[in-house]
Parts: C-alpha cells; structure tokens; sequence
C-alpha cells in the first residue's frame, strides 16, 4: 500500500487550502487504495478571510489548526514530515498556498517559500519521490526543483509568466488535464484555477493521483 504525505494550507479557497480540492485529493488516493497522512505548517494565515463577505476579516488564525477542520483533526505539523516515511508528496492548492506556504499572493516572481515546505519538497525531490502540485500550487515548483520544471496552473497569462521568470517551464492546460515532468517526478493541474464546477476539478485530481501513485510504483 503506497502511503502519500498531503500538505494543506489552511481551510477555505481564499485563505487557506482550498477544501474540494483537499477531499478530492484525499477520495482518489482512497479509491486507489493508497494511505495518506495529513500535514500543515504551523504557523500563523497571512490573513483571514470572511467567505461569505469576500474581505478581510481581521482575526488571526493558524494554519495547522484550520487544516484540521479538512483532516477532521487526524493532521501532525509539517515539522514532522519525515520524506522517507512516505511514497508521494500531494498539494492541494487555494489561495492559502501563495499567502500561507509562500508568498506569491504579494511577491509574485520574487516570493520565498517557508522554510519547512522547501525542505519537505526538497526532501522528496532528493530521493527522487514523486509529488503532485495542483491549482496555485506549482508556482512552489521552481523554488523546490530548479530551473526547468515543467507545470502548469493552466493558461493565466501572468502567472505563467511569474512561474517561467522564476525559472520554470510553464505548459498551458485545460482544467481536466495534467501536466507530467517525467525528469523531476511531478506532476500538475489547473484543478481550481480554471475549473467551474466540481466535476471539472473530479477529472484533473482523478488523473492527477492515478499519475503519481503510478509513479511511487
């Protein structure tokens, strides 16, 4: 049984992991027969957003502890993810990945990524471990793999300008495809970045997971 390491971001698309992604995620590796363990930083959210108004609300909130609302609170600090206990890396996107994991959502091309994800994805590029990136996601790729990564967050012009000035290689998409870089193990989808509906984001996830549990094969 392939054991998969997840990383999320927090709990919401605006702030934080964005949740269908994450149990859609979690239902294929499920289908597939494949284990996983939940992990987040624990730190504090760039910001917290109210949803239903749009704005920013002003409270505080921590990461790990909004991500265990998606874990149902079976998650452990990314502090303790150890590369070699696991098969594959998946990360769901949101907006949480470029305010909470990195910070894309205000540095763009120029953003750094936290110091724990960096490691944990450097980690399992080192033991050539193969990891699935989705949404916003992939933007991480260029900071965790080096120049020449191939992903995708779909066909935004400007964030696939950002992802090919950071040194990467941006592959156009559409929402129900994936990208595979079969040199660096990783795979991609536009997952929420273009899809309109649940089952647009269903098909590139499905195929997103298939590809890499065949990969930790």
């Amino acid at each position: 049984m392939k054991h998969v390491a997840v990383i999320l971001s927090g709990c919401g698309v605006f702030d934080g992991a964005e949740v269908n992604e994450a149990v859609l995620t979690l239902l294929h590796l499920e289908k597939q027969g494949a284990k996983y363990s939940i992990f987040a930083p624990d730190v504090q959210q760039m910001h917290v957003v109210d949803h239903l108004k749009g704005e920013a609300s002003g409270e505080q909130r921590n990461v790990l502890t909004e991500s265990a609302r998606i874990a149902r609170g079976d998650i452990k600090p990314l502090s303790e993810l150890d590369a070699a206990n696991f098969d594959a890396l998946i990360l769901p996107g949101g907006f949480g990945v470029a305010k909470n994991l990195c910070n894309f959502a205000e540095k763009g091309a120029d953003s750094t990524v936290n110091a724990e994800v960096l490691a944990v994805g450097k980690a399992f590029k080192d033991a050539k471990k193969p990891a699935g990136y989705m949404c916003i996601a992939p933007v991480l790729l260029p900071h965790v793999y080096g120049k020449g990564v191939k992903g995708t967050i779909g066909t935004d012009a400007d964030t696939a300008n950002a992802y090919n000035q950071m040194g990467g290689e941006h592959v156009d998409c559409q929402v129900r495809d994936i990208v595979v870089d079969d040199a660096h193990r990783v795979v991609t989808t536009p997952a929420y970045m273009l899809a309109e509906c649940l089952l647009d984001a269903d098909e590139g996830i499905k195929k997103l997971v298939e590809k890499v549990l065949f990969m930790a094969a």
